[in-house]
């Protein structure tokens, strides 16, 4: 059974990433990519639809038959074992500690077993380390710390998000030893480990015993089935190599600050998240972790949202990371082609724009919540406030001194032609709603952003366009929304034009520069929004799911939780008018959210108290480094109207 989202960690080799819970299960793992057929499904099942489970073999409170410490043997026989029968995988004991090894995506877990203390290291090496073929890897080394430890790996390998069966082999080695091979279709996985293995019930156990000083080391290997097989890693040497990639990619970080903890980890698991051969970044490492507990709320987040990366490329060059800035835009280039007139709001992580949505019927989903999607049908959405989130993104990238690329600038034009032409229509939004089109404010800002940007670039740089046709485009977009979307009596912009609720996305306003953060407009939704969309916590709703009457707004029954990045925005806007403390405060809070290895979900469940949507997501972690920014910006003094931070810089950008 799959534990709580937040019992999980992640760990990856920059092309696909597995969640490990507490109790050494590994519940989910594609391959080769992200965006690859699971492995192990169990997290979105049952154990029956795959997991790998490495663990001691004995609960703390079953006494040993024999004090002896059993030396570091192996069983070939399953009859000489004294513990749980092979009918069972493994007892799901949660670890007593677990961290990552320093500045990694090193997982260690410790188990304060029967008989002594042992410890489990997970982690998959980049791909380069791993030779010519760059295949994926995931290494499980077990160290006995203290004592002798009976432990077991419990292995259940079913292809296709659980519903296929590998044929499991044993392939004899030319010095006597063997691999254990499972193969299906166009896929082999292959398992090397130091401890002999033996099926039963269509699972692979091995069963051992560690004593202090012990290290065994296990490896799982992808392989495409028609290729030879894939060398046997060297799991040592893998730790080492992977644990110095980490050291030297750190090392690049600019932040100094205050916050400097959970800023590296959420830059770690950003760097997760980035595909490494094409410089796309995925919104998350899963698919279909609710939103709402057993509802429909369900997605897949295996993809790159343009919004997300552009986001996350902000953060990156803010933080020092230039070379995943520049991947990113060469990305950027690529997916939209020639076509910028038929932009779409995400593609798969090479490029890919078909991205057909459908269920799998066979999975009960996470905790009963069906349907479990693969593909997203969001894909074909018209959401104009990309083309701002993209556009910003090129601009801050020439603002920062990226090396000029002529095909970026002139993307950048064809863009602003585009919504020249179409930012009077209404759209589905940033929440990818699933009811009708509108008029939604914080598309139209956006829109402005975009032609603000672009006009800039053409002040600033040879780029050549209708400059004072688009100023004056700009200033008629402003105008329409300050009319059409701003509510007078209320004092607070609203989620779309002629609407009376609000959208957490207007809190975006000071910080893109379309209104100053002393505005009276501004500080009346800031306000608005936390009097109406705040949970008791004091974290804030994307939108209300029903309206005044009682109807669905977004096309979907139940509810969601508080999201997120909203949290962090508040956070932000309040350090902007000069409510540092309380700003400073809220963000406090929304560390706390974070679980014991620092990572976040897409929404805090209010009323359960635990995470929901899919894990981890990059679309929270990038407004935790930004608002960590800002708060390190403002120091301990108090603001009065005078922005700081890398949102101000934007708003500061916009006003000059």
């Amino acid at each position: 059974m799959a534990g709580r989202i937040e019992d999980y960690a992640l760990i990856g080799d920059m092309q696909t990433a597995a969640l490990v819970s507490r109790d050494g299960a590994v519940d989910w793992l594609c391959l080769p990519r992200f965006d690859s057929p699971a492995v192990f499904a169990g997290l979105l099942g049952t154990d029956e639809h795959g997991f790998w489970r490495i663990g001691p073999a004995e609960p703390v409170s079953v006494a040993p038959e024999s004090p002896e410490p059993l030396p570091r043997s192996v069983f070939t026989d399953p009859s000489e074992l004294r513990v749980i029968p092979p009918t069972a995988s493994a007892p799901a004991v949660p670890a007593d500690r677990r961290r990552y090894r320093g500045d990694s995506l090193i997982l260690e877990q410790e188990w304060d077993a029967q008989g002594g203390t042992v410890r489990v290291i997970d982690f998959m090496p980049p791909r380069p380390l791993t030779g010519v073929d760059s295949v994926p890897q995931m290494i499980r080394i077990v160290e006995g710390v203290e004592g002798s430890v009976r432990m077991r790996s419990a292995l259940r390998m079913r292809f296709s998000y659980g519903r296929i069966v590998p044929w499991v082999h044993r392939v004899e080695q030319p010095d006597g030893t063997h691999r254990t091979a499972a193969v299906a279709g166009p896929d082999s996985v292959w398992l090397d480990g130091e401890a002999e293995t033996y099926g039963h019930h269509l699972t692979t156990y091995a069963d051992f015993t560690v004593n202090a000083g012990d290290r065994i080391a296990f490896a799982l290997t992808w392989q495409a089935s028609h290729l030879p097989a894939p060398s046997a890693p060297d799991a040592e040497a893998m730790l080492e190599g992977t644990e110095q990639f980490w050291l030297d990619w750190v090392a690049q970080c600019t932040y100094q600050g205050p916050y400097r903890e959970p800023v590296v980890r959420s830059l770690i698991t950003l760097k997760g998240l980035t595909y490494a051969p094409t410089g796309g970044i995925v919104a998350a490492p899963t698919t279909s972790l609710p939103e709402d507990i057993g509802g429909e709320r369900n997605w897949d987040y295996r993809y790159t949202w343009l919004r997300d990366a552009a986001i996350t490329l902000s953060s990156l060059l803010r933080t020092g990371y230039r070379d995943e800035a520049r991947a990113w835009r060469e990305w950027l280039l690529r997916a939209v082609a020639g076509d910028p007139e038929n932009l779409q709001i995400m593609y798969g992580i090479a490029g890919e724009r078909e991205l057909t949505e459908s269920a799998l019927d066979w999975l009960p989903g996470y905790e009963g919540s069906q349907p479990v999607r693969i593909g997203n049908g969001a894909a074909g959405q018209l959401q104009l406030d990309v083309y701002g989130e993209v556009v910003e993104a090129l601009h801050l990238a020439h603002m920062t001194g990226l090396v000029r690329n002529d095909h970026a600038h002139h993307l950048q034009l064809k863009l602003i032609s585009y919504l020249e032409e179409h930012w009077t229509a209404p759209d589905e939004g940033i929440w990818e709603v699933r009811g009708p089109r509108r008029h939604f404010v914080h598309s139209k800002v956006m829109a402005w952003v975009a032609v603000d940007r672009t006009i800039k670039l053409i002040e600033q740089s040879p780029a050549e366009g209708p400059l004072e046709r688009w100023k004056d485009l700009r200033d008629r977009i402003h105008a329409d929304v300050c009319e059409k979307g701003y509510d007078a009596d209320r004092n607070t912009f609203t989620q779309y034009y002629g609407s009376k609720e609000l959208d957490a996305s207007l809190l975006l306003i000071p910080q893109v520069g379309f209104l100053p953060p002393d505005d009276k407009r501004v500080i009346g939704t800031i306000e608005a929004i936390q009097r109406e969309l705040s949970t008791e916590d004091g974290f804030v709703l994307r939108y209300p799911t029903h309206d005044q009457q009682g109807e669905n707004v977004d096309g979907l029954s139940g509810h969601e939780g508080a999201f997120l990045a909203c949290s962090f925005w508040l956070a932000d806007d309040l350090a902007m008018i000069g409510r540092v403390q309380e700003a400073r405060e809220l963000f406090e809070k929304l560390l706390a959210l974070r679980n014991d290895v620092g990572l976040l979900a897409e929404e805090w469940d209010p009323r359960a108290k635990r995470q929901v949507g899919n894990f981890p997501q990059a679309f929270s972690h990038v407004p935790l480094i930004d608002t960590a920014l800002r708060l390190t910006a403002c120091g301990g003094a108090y603001l009065s109207a005078q922005p700081a931070g890398p949102a101000a810089e934007r708003a500061e950008q916009a006003m000059m």
